[in-house]
């Protein structure tokens, strides 16, 4: 591999995502999330052609240096849930691998004016693509009941009616250090407490705002639909929401889906499995976790695209929500 400067954050499961992929030299693979860079480096050194996505405006600017240095890289700014379109228009599927890293970077959680965080106040933003509705936006207008939902639904928090009320009593809200604070206060934070009881609202407000779980299952689909027969699919997930429906995904594509019951008989799906599931789920081990401590909730889940068409309906893609 050539030139380009060094990433400054090492990717999870690195190592375990490129031998999944088994990259052979010429490949066409997709970095779905490119971040900064880390498994589109890993590729290009095994001899893959690369095409990089990312939402995130600064992701795709500090990765220009790269581009210009790595004949075989191609970055695009768009959402991966647009692979199929963007790739198509490239003359680029079908392609051999296609790799997903979900949820936010690390690079946008260090960043205290991108407003992921409470580690550092910043301004209440969240939006990975910076356009469209900030955090701010959504908790400054929406009802009580909107935002316990999201709450409920994304952070999985069981006293979210309880932060909701905070949250509106207290608006105008503008900054993460005062929305950590409503909710601490709404939740009864102790200093010794282990985990920080914002966490959960963070999480979920973050996951609406940029429509995570929505962008999962479409870039799902758009994997299937991209991926040529033996090309792999390894998807890395940091929290259990996305990481059952990635389950659910490739349980359903496989044709490994439970055995009806009287109560509930099995659907007659005629279609032909999409997907082989390639062994279990893979965590972090002990050493990479003492390195990299973001790798303690990280899961990945590896599959192989048969020669089976696509399961490309809108009807597949809703039932995944």
């Amino acid at each position: 591999m050539s030139g380009g400067a060094k990433s400054p954050h090492v990717p999870v499961l690195l190592g375990e995502v490129i031998d999944a992929l088994a990259i052979a030299p010429g490949e066409c693979h997709i970095d779905a999330t490119f971040g900064a860079g880390g498994y589109t480096r890993a590729m290009l050194a095994k001899g893959a052609r690369v095409v990089a996505f990312d939402r995130d405006p600064d992701a795709i600017a500090n990765g220009r240096a790269l581009e210009d240095a790595e004949a075989g890289l191609t970055l695009v700014a768009a959402d991966f849930s647009a692979m199929a379109p963007e790739l198509e228009a490239r003359g680029a599927v079908p392609v051999d691998g296609v790799t997903m890293d979900i949820g936010v970077s690390s690079m946008q959680l260090d960043q205290a004016e991108r407003g992921f965080s409470f580690q550092g106040d910043g301004p209440l933003d969240m939006r990975m693509s910076q356009s469209g509705e900030s955090a701010a936006d959504f908790l400054n207008t929406a009802d009580e009941a909107a935002i316990a939902d999201v709450l409920y639904q994304y952070g999985e928090e069981p006293r979210s009616r309880r932060v909701a009320k905070a949250i509106v009593a207290a608006r105008p809200l503008s900054r993460t250090g005062e929305l950590a604070t409503v909710v601490r206060k709404a939740l009864g934070h102790k200093p010794h407490d282990k985990k920080d009881p914002a966490t959960r609202t963070f999480q979920a407000i973050r996951i609406h705002v940029n429509r995570e779980l929505d962008e999962l299952a479409q870039g799902l689909e758009a994997a299937e639909r991209v991926l040529k027969p033996g090309g792999r699919l390894a998807v890395v997930t940091f929290h259990s929401l996305e990481d059952r429906m990635v389950k659910r995904f490739l349980r359903e594509r496989s044709g490994n889906v439970p055995a009806g019951s009287r109560h509930r008989p099995a659907a007659n799906d005629v279609r032909e499995p999409s997907f082989e599931i390639l062994g279990r789920a893979v965590r972090a081990s002990e050493a990479e976790i003492a390195a990299n401590p973001r790798a303690r909730s990280a899961t990945l889940r590896t599959a192989r695209r048969t020669a089976a068409p696509a399961w490309s309906t809108v009807a597949a893609v809703e039932a995944l929500r």
